[in-house]
């Protein structure tokens, strides 16, 4: 018999304010008598069962899908309540006919019909009396048919009480026996008197099958339904008995290896008092193992001095547990197993092609630093590191390297790293003592001179556990990392061989003593006809073979991702770009698995449905012939942007405000403008009452994100005077370079990252330093269609150029 709680966990999610109308799971009052003086209808609505069958008496909950059957289950409920229930032959036959249901089965009344959360009907049924199908008298909109009530046959004499009793008694074994039958059920049964209603009740909580079920529902006479339940019960027993057996036997085996192992551990106390070895033998294979490595005489003589201890050490302390895990660390490393170098800087420049579009210049500086190492033959050589906004392809040019000159590849994240024990390792004498994640890696990879990436190296922090930069410097100095020190492996390993790459987004917070230590090399972000290339070449195939999707299902052309790239992107990178592409291949994706009609080729027309609003105007810059504002340009850690630099005047005491969060370079810039200009009035033709009586308040917008630098120097000077002036700044001009009081225009830096800004921004003239003339210069062509430049030493050419 099977547990019978179901009913009671589909009660419990009815909300509690409902008046639920419901019996229970059997009624003491009702009997077969009662049940034959029911009148009932000689046509009812069929409802078809999958799974189950109802016997007379019994309440059951039924969660109705199908939409037949949810009709049946209303017109009843509205109507009478009265609905006939019969099982199908086939649960997987979705719309059953006559020849799919069985002829018996049960007049059901409609206790309570509950609405489900997830749009299905739960309704709560009672069995009332056994009926015969004769002919479904209508199929749609819901099942309806002709039924004819059948009665049980024989007598309630002494054989049938005596069959009534081996049914009480074998129900009380199996409840015994069967774990998931709670022992209430033994009362339950105690409380039915209606012969009847316990067969039909036991009949029904049968772990039998649905064809046992229904066999049991059709038998007329009371004696043959008595004995065949029982024959059931008596094979149900059987196989409760058998798996108590095997239950017991499996405890007993249980048992069996607790003890052997109690007595295992007391002849291993035995043995150690009487000066024997029981770890002899793995203490052994490690021994075989260290013959036929490749030490140093210093790595020699530490494994044969800690073996030795081990030998000494009880095995049920946990020094010798260390010990051990110390033994096999110095057995793991690779202490002088090499790849062998492929330095052919042919097909390193294939790969490197070949997985990644632009970058030219920093393909030629890996390439060189690779012919040098190529001719020194050892790795004493500056580490890289790879500058540049995220998205832009730090991490996988690493990759590109190791597959290149055939070595292996590994990748730490230094990002977030606080504790220099991560680098160092932990001393052994610390419970959980490890070595460093530079150890652990080159353990992991089994080869000396892999291609090791640290990544985010400037997002590495310090704190009271230590600073890991600081740790960082003996690693990636190429003087000294020959012999590196780890703290739990306490000797010193070469990783001259490795070849370290660093990537980070700024320099800024990157150590100076650690910067120094590393060749910087700019990654700069990319143009719109990179990002197109490489989404044609790259991140469209990618993105279509991880959606199942294939060339004949979906076409993206470059106007398409043109649009993406200007109304939705605004990155130095392609990683926000790829988002939305894969975005692109779910929509082709959900047509397709739908089989529904769609446009093979996606139009720009077709973005705002799929991606939704526009996100960035195609032209950033207005124009706003407001006195008071220009544009500056600046660079973040995630490429270039415009900044918009915004004054207003107003009568006071010459007061300067400044908002917008800036940084104390920001503020330094304005506060040097604006001496300069009361220093310099007479080029504006003002006067120092302009300035005694006025106050200036100069905002930058977006105030919530952090902004410094010297970059706004110019802008500043160019928004004060225009404000004070009442000259609005030329239109369609952005600027940059740093201020002195001096009157001089300092160059600065992020050139390439400012010019793809402004183009992507709809500017048309940039004014900077004089000295920045060689970072233009070197800037590819392509990236500068459209834009014009105006190069000034002198303050005094600022204004004079910016008003007009």
């Amino acid at each position: 018999m099977k547990d019978n709680k179901i009913f009671e966990e589909i009660l419990t999610d009815i909300d509690p304010d409902d008046e639920v109308d419901f019996l229970p799971i059997f009624s003491l009052e009702e009997s077969g008598e009662a049940d034959e003086r029911e009148e009932f209808p000689g046509e009812m609505p069929i409802l078809a069962l999958r799974n189950t069958v109802l016997f007379p008496h019994v309440v059951i909950p039924i969660t109705v899908g199908r939409e037949k059957s949810n009709r049946a289950i209303q017109r009843a409920y509205e109507g009478n309540r009265i609905i006939g229930v019969i099982s199908q032959r086939e649960k997987d036959t979705q719309d059953p006919t006559t020849d799919d249901l069985y002829e018996v089965g049960c007049v059901a009344r409609i206790v309570k019909l509950i609405r489900m959360p997830d749009g299905a009907n739960t309704a709560i049924i009672q069995g009332r009396r056994r009926m015969r199908l004769d002919t479904l008298t209508q199929t749609t909109p819901h099942l309806a048919g002709e039924v004819t009530l059948l009665d049980h046959t024989g007598e309630h004499d002494l054989r049938f009480d005596a069959l009534i009793s081996s049914v009480r008694d074998m129900a009380e074994r199996i409840i015994k026996l069967a774990p998931n039958i709670p022992n209430e059920a033994s009362t339950m049964l105690d409380n039915i008197d209606n012969p009847s209603f316990l067969l039909n009740f036991i009949a029904s909580n049968l772990g039998s099958t649905m064809e046992g079920k229904q066999e049991i529902l059709e038998v007329d006479d009371l004696h043959d339904k008595a004995e065949t339940i029982l024959k059931k019960m008596n094979a149900e027993l059987q196989l409760l008995e058998l798996k108590d057996n095997i239950e017991n036997k499996v405890r007993g085996d249980i048992e069996k290896q607790q003890r052997d192992y109690f007595l295992n551990q007391q002849l291993k106390t035995i043995q150690e008092e009487l000066g024997e070895d029981t770890n002899a033998d793995q203490l052994k294979e490690l021994e075989a193992r260290a013959k036929d490595m490749q030490w140093t005489k210093e790595a020699r003589q530490t494994f044969d001095k800690e073996l030795r201890k081990a030998r000494r050490t009880n095995p049920q302390m946990a020094e010798y547990s260390v010990a051990l895990s110390y033994l096999e660390l110095l057995l793991d490393l690779p202490w002088d197993t090499y790849t062998t170098d492929n330095f052919d800087l042919t097909k390193v420049t294939k790969v490197l092609d070949s997985e990644h579009f632009g970058l030219d210049k920093v393909k030629d500086r890996i390439l060189e630093h690779l012919a040098v190492l190529k001719l020194r033959g050892d790795m004493k050589a500056p580490i890289l590191c790879l500058v540049g906004p995220p998205g832009v392809g730090k991490t996988s040019l690493g990759r590109s390297i190791a597959k290149a000159i055939n070595r292996k590849y590994v990748r730490m994240s230094l990002g977030g790293l606080h504790d220099e024990s991560e680098i160092r390792g932990h001393r052994r004498t610390y419970i959980g003592a490890m070595p460093g994640r530079i150890i652990q890696s080159l353990k992991k990879v089994e080869y000396s001179n892999p291609v090791f990436i640290l990544d985010e190296i400037d997002k590495v922090g310090s704190n009271f556990r230590g600073d890991p930069s600081s740790a960082l410097l003996e690693v990636l100095d190429p003087e000294q990392n020959s012999t590196f020190y780890d703290n739990y492996l306490e000797l010193e390993y070469d990783l001259s061989k490795v070849l370290f790459i660093a990537t980070a987004n700024s320099l800024n917070t990157i150590q100076p003593a650690l910067r120094d230590r590393m060749e910087i090399i700019r990654v700069s972000g990319y143009s719109q006809e990179e990002k197109i290339e490489i989404a044609t070449r790259h991140l469209i195939p990618e993105s279509r073979k991880e959606h199942g999707l294939t060339g004949n299902q979906v076409r993206i052309g470059k106007k398409l991702l043109r649009a993406v790239i200007e109304n939705y992107t605004s990155e130095a990178g392609v990683r926000s770009l790829k988002r939305y592409i894969d975005a692109l291949m779910r929509y082709v994706a959900k047509q397709v698995a739908m089989e529904q009609d769609y446009d093979k080729s996606i139009k720009p027309a077709h973005l705002s449905d799929i991606l939704g609003p526009v996100i960035f105007d195609d032209n950033l810059y207005e124009e706003v012939p407001t006195p008071g504002v220009s544009v500056g340009l600046a660079w973040t850690e995630v490429g270039g942007k415009i900044l918009f630099i915004e004054t207003s005047i107003s009568d006071g005491k010459g007061g300067l405000t400044l908002t917008g969060n800036l940084g104390d370079v920001m503020k330094e810039s304005a506060t040097t403008a604006l001496s300069w200009l009361r220093a310099h009035a007479d080029l504006l033709d003002l006067t120092a009452d302009d300035f005694k009586d006025r106050n200036i308040h100069l905002h930058v917008p977006e105030g919530a994100i952090p902004k410094d630098g010297p970059s706004a120097g110019i802008a500043m000077l160019s928004a004060l005077a225009s404000s004070l002036t009442g000259r609005p700044v030329k239109a369609h001009l952005a600027m940059t370079g740093e201020i002195t009081l001096r009157g001089k225009v300092l160059p600065v830096g992020g050139i390439k990252e400012k010019i793809l800004a402004a183009g992507r921004a709809g500017i048309k003239e940039i004014m900077l330093c004089e000295s920045n003339r060689r970072h233009v210069e070197e800037v590819p062509q392509d990236y500068l269609k459209g834009l014009s430049f105006r190069y000034v030493k002198r303050m005094k050419d600022v204004l004079k150029h910016a008003l007009g």
